[in-house]
């Protein structure tokens, strides 16, 4: 798996995902759906890790196993959500969800780096601007590397590590680490909490249509998610679920679940309708987390650009500022 994931290759995975759902759907097993997926593969890329499948499906292992077994390819995101899918016998609605995700994640990645494509100019246009002006009255080869490069390498080094530890492949404890930091980032934090909350609820809707017991299902679900610290909440619950309380109950004492979802999900206890008010739920935070998240990829490039603007306005009145003095002083001096 490489380093960082492009937009292109989540539209690959986006693809892959959604082919397998199809082919699911209209009855195919999972072997002869990934039969067909090796021969006439989303993306060259993808042949070995879908040959892969097919050998360990080949040694008797289920689709969660064999999944597992190719590494770490596949997102422990993906993963947790194939197991759900497997258990509850909704593999194919599971994968289309995982292809829906995917093609979200691509289409706001790729908006980003649109709207990100011109300050990112500006910004290496004010890095070189003014460390050239300094050069050509100075001569002083050396100290516009340092201010240029010096510059340059610390800032790009800090994005590609901000990239690099948001990526999925981590395990729980980095994750829950970058979960910790980017929940306290306005709008942010509270969009990576609606869409956990929905990839949550859609699983469980799935795993207690399919007869799943409803403690491993919540449990499954919280790993679903995407979220350690809904599954660490959900793990917390085993010992107030032996003396006799509820999920409703727990949701409402959790800091984790928003008021709105305990509510909801009470009524839904109270009145029989879980699976109903687990789907309203989904498509609920599904909608706000999704708004929230293009909101977000829209006003940061334009607050990055104003940032830089003033940036470089300051560099213009300093310089300005500088050049002036240096003639009052040589006026001063004749």
């Amino acid at each position: 798996m490489p380093l960082i994931i492009t937009p292109r290759q989540l539209n690959q995975r986006a693809e892959l995902y959604h082919q397998l759902g199809i082919m699911i759907t209209a009855g195919l097993s999972v072997h002869k759906a990934l039969e067909h997926l090796q021969s006439h593969p989303p993306s060259l890329s993808l042949r070995a890790p879908v040959s892969q499948l097919l050998q360990q499906l080949d040694r008797g292992r289920t689709v969660s196993e064999s999944v597992q077994g190719i590494g770490k390819w596949i997102p422990s995101f993906d993963l947790a959500l194939i197991d759900a899918g497997e258990r509850s016998g909704r593999l194919d609605a599971c994968f289309k969800l995982l292809a829906v995700y995917y093609r979200e994640r691509a289409q706001m990645a790729l908006q980003m780096i649109s709207d990100m494509a011109y300050p990112a100019f500006v910004l290496n246009f004010a890095i070189v601007l003014f460390p050239l002006i300094d050069l050509v009255t100075t001569g002083n080869a050396a100290r516009f590397l340092w201010m240029t490069v010096g510059i340059a390498v610390p800032l790009y080094g800090l994005v590609f590590l901000i990239i690099y530890s948001c990526q999925g492949r981590h395990g729980e404890g980095w994750r829950s680490k970058v979960e910790n930091i980017l929940r306290r980032i306005p709008i942010l934090g509270t969009a990576r909490q609606d869409l956990a909350l929905a990839r949550l609820a859609t699983a469980l809707e799935s795993l207690l249509n399919a007869g799943v017991p409803i403690v491993t299902a919540w449990e499954l679900a919280a790993t679903a998610s995407g979220s350690p610290a809904l599954a660490r909440t959900v793990q917390g619950w085993k010992g107030p679920l032996e003396k006799g309380s509820t999920f409703s109950e727990l949701i409402s004492d959790s800091d984790r679940f928003p008021a709105l979802f305990a509510n909801l999900y009470h009524t839904g206890e109270v009145s029989g309708t879980t699976d109903q008010t687990l789907l309203r739920l989904h498509n609920l935070y599904q909608t706000e987390g999704l708004a929230r998240t293009k909101a977000l990829a829209q006003w940061t490039p334009k607050l990055v650009y104003f940032g830089i603007v003033f940036f470089v306005a300051w560099k213009i009145i300093s310089f300005y500022t500088g050049y002036f003095s240096e003639i009052n002083r040589a006026i001063d001096f004749k």
